[in-house]
């Protein structure tokens, strides 16, 4: 399975390049869909018979399927259960972290995690944890190795520790939140089908490793806080943060999905 990100695709480096109906979005999101293809290729070259695209971006709503390489297929739309990994408990052998970014409150383009901008720190068990970290958890709970991470070079470094057995693409150079030295996508095309045949060495089911786990999310003003405690197993552990525990990685992930969604309605326009 490929979880497409699109902050971490080839070129995007701010906020309009990824919002859905403007303009600059209409021209990244077939850049994003070359990556995809990319890797679909390097995939395929290394041996993958079926390949899953499941679109993790926003409305979820953002490839091309008409331009999508006819050797996969894509799953796309929201309301997934399990959102940007939804398909990883029906036996892969293997997830490709493609265009993804770095944690909340980190360096790194378009830096965030899971929200744009409300949720300052998100940690998993009580370290940083970004959205590949996040991932990586729930796939490893599945018993699926994390194949090929792509995105800036801050994203890279930090799927080293969250998966250091997976290959790495760096599609751009972090300047800052919203600024990159960007490599051009013959370049990148051909790094990530190289990277993608690379990982399929490391393919196939490992051991699942199921266990509790505690979740904290931090957000940039308390109201969010108290409105996300009002969720059953949530507990508001601070002025501006929340806590959970789960007994599997799949719950805290389901859960962290309804924290981030009150969040989201509980901001208020320019305020938050």
């Amino acid at each position: 399975m490929i979880s497409a990100d699109m902050e971490g695709a080839t070129g995007v480096t701010w906020t309009d390049d990824v919002v859905p109906g403007t303009e600059p979005w209409q021209r990244f999101r077939r850049l994003f869909t070359g990556d995809v293809n990319a890797t679909i290729a390097g995939l395929a070259d290394g041996g993958a018979t079926d390949i899953l695209v499941n679109e993790a971006h926003s409305t979820q709503r953002n490839l091309l399927l008409e331009d999508l390489d006819p050797r996969a297929r894509m799953l796309t739309g929201k309301h997934k259960p399990l959102s940007m990994m939804e398909g990883i408990d029906t036996g892969l052998d293997g997830v490709v972290f493609l265009g993804y970014h770095t944690g909340a409150g980190c360096d790194g383009v378009l830096s965030h995690t899971y929200l744009p901008n409300q949720i300052t720190d998100v940690r998993l068990d009580g370290v940083p944890a970004s959205e590949g970290r996040l991932n990586t958890a729930l796939a490893t709970e599945h018993g699926v190795p994390v194949l090929l991470v792509s995105g800036d070079d801050k994203t890279c470094d930090d799927a080293r520790d969250y998966a250091p057995t997976a290959t790495t693409v760096a599609v751009k150079h972090c300047v800052s939140r919203y600024a990159a030295v960007c490599l051009p996508p013959s370049r990148t095309s051909a790094d990530l089908t190289a990277a993608a045949t690379d990982g399929m060495r490391h393919a196939g089911r490992t051991t699942p490793s199921a266990g509790p786990h505690h979740i904290d999310v931090e957000f940039d003003a308390s109201h969010l806080a108290q409105a996300t405690a009002v969720i059953p197993t949530v507990e508001q552990t601070g002025v501006r943060t929340v806590g959970f525990d789960a007994p599997t990685m799949t719950a805290a992930m389901k859960a962290f999905k309804i924290v981030t969604a009150i969040a989201d309605g509980a901001a208020q326009g320019k305020y938050g």
